[in-house]
Formats: C-alpha cells, sequence, structure tokens
C-alpha cells in the first residue's frame, strides 16, 4: 500500500514544496508526489490532466490519496464528488490535510453512507463556490482598475498576495478560525478579518494594484 499526494499547482505563486510541506507537517508519510501544473481546476477535469490520469492508472486498493483540500482534486461540483466516488468504490482512501477528513467505501451501513457523500457533496459545492466568487471578484476588480487613470491613487497598497487571498478563501470557506487561518497563510488577524468582511473589495483592491504593476 502506498500514500500518495497529489497537488494542483495552479499559479505562480503556489509551489510543489509547499503543499508537501504542509501534508508532512500533518503527519502523513508521502510515498510519491504527483503533481499538475498550471491548470484549472473548474475547466479541467481530474481524467483529463497529464498527472490526473496517471492517478487513475497508478492507485490501486489499499493506497491512500493525500490531498490538501478537495479543490485540488478540482473545482467543478459534479466532478469532485464522482472522482472521490469513482476512487472509493476502487478502495482508495481519500485523505484531507485541512480538517484531516478521511473518505473510503469501508461503511456499509446505509446512514453513515449518506452522512458521508452529503459531506463529500457540500465539500465539493464549496470548492466550485469560492472559485466562482473570487473568479467574478478578479473580474470586477480588474474592470475597475481599467476605468481609473494609471497614477489615481489606489489607497495602501494590500499586506496580502494573490496565493495568501485564495488560500484565506479557501480556509474560511471550510470554517477554519481566523487564528489558524492567520497562522497559516502569515497575516495578521486584522488583514483575514478584512478578507472574510469584504471579500469583493478585497479582491477589488489586489486587483487593481496588479493592472497597475502590469501596466508599468
Amino acid at each position: 500500500m502506498s500514500t500518495i499526494l497529489y497537488a494542483r499547482v495552479s499559479t505562480a505563486e503556489q509551489t510543489l514544496d509547499h503543499q508537501r510541506a504542509h501534508a508532512e507537517a500533518a503527519g502523513f508519510k508521502i510515498d510519491e508526489v504527483v503533481a499538475d501544473h498550471g491548470v484549472s481546476g473548474i475547466s479541467t477535469r481530474l481524467r483529463d490532466r497529464p498527472q490526473g490520469r496517471r492517478l487513475f492508472d497508478m492507485l490501486r486498493a489499499g493506497d491512500v490519496l493525500v490531498v490538501r483540500w478537495v479543490d485540488r482534486l478540482g473545482r467543478n461540483y459534479a466532478d469532485v464528488c464522482d472522482t472521490i466516488r469513482d476512487f472509493m468504490r476502487r478502495g482508495v482512501v481519500i485523505r484531507t490535510v485541512i480538517n484531516n477528513l478521511t473518505f473510503d467505501g469501508a461503511t456499509t451501513d446505509p446512514m453513515q453512507q449518506a452522512v458521508r457523500d452529503a459531506l463529500i457533496a457540500f465539500m465539493a459545492a464549496t470548492a466550485q463556490a469560492n472559485a466562482e466568487a473570487i473568479k467574478e471578484a478578479q473580474r470586477a476588480g480588474i474592470e475597475a482598475a481599467k476605468g481609473r487613470e494609471d497614477h489615481r491613487y489606489l489607497g495602501r497598497k494590500p499586506s496580502y498576495t494573490r496565493k495568501q487571498f485564495a488560500e484565506v478563501r479557501d480556509l474560511l470557506g471550510q470554517g477554519v478560525e481566523i487564528t489558524r487561518v492567520a497562522k497559516t497563510t502569515g497575516l495578521s488577524r486584522q488583514t483575514v478579518y478584512r478578507i472574510k468582511n469584504d471579500p469583493a473589495d478585497a479582491e477589488r483592491v489586489l486587483a487593481q494594484w496588479e493592472a497597475r504593476g502590469a501596466a508599468a
């Protein structure tokens, strides 16, 4: 039996080492790492990714598939649900680094199966909803930036990066408490609260500064 970490590195700011370090810090002993780089979790199914296809070929009954959270498998509700259930039918155990959740096909009790499947559905829906909210806020921020003069005062530069913003949204969407989110992302509690209380404005400010940087 093998423990395999699957990582999806979708932006330049994310790193494979970062995801592996989080998994090992959570107590996982990783035998092999499989990673896809620069692929969208919304538009590209796991089966359609180069290394995602490899997972379906290599995983066997009794193997453990470790992911940072279900959004690494995808950000499309139907695809994530289908993927997890497919792996469970094969006898593969899926475990998440965040929240330390375990999904497997061991139980035959219908009530336990219903609870497990409901949790899978909720997490998959949350992954898609978070992705869509971030994408929409980013579009709004970019459009707002385009309508302003390049040298107009934008206020204080945000203290968080694109990677940190996305990570905060993900963690908050999973119900992680503010103190833990701040510690995980390296941001202050005040910054985390600002993103939590008005994510659209936090995204707008970030996008405006990014647009100014691109134009410089």
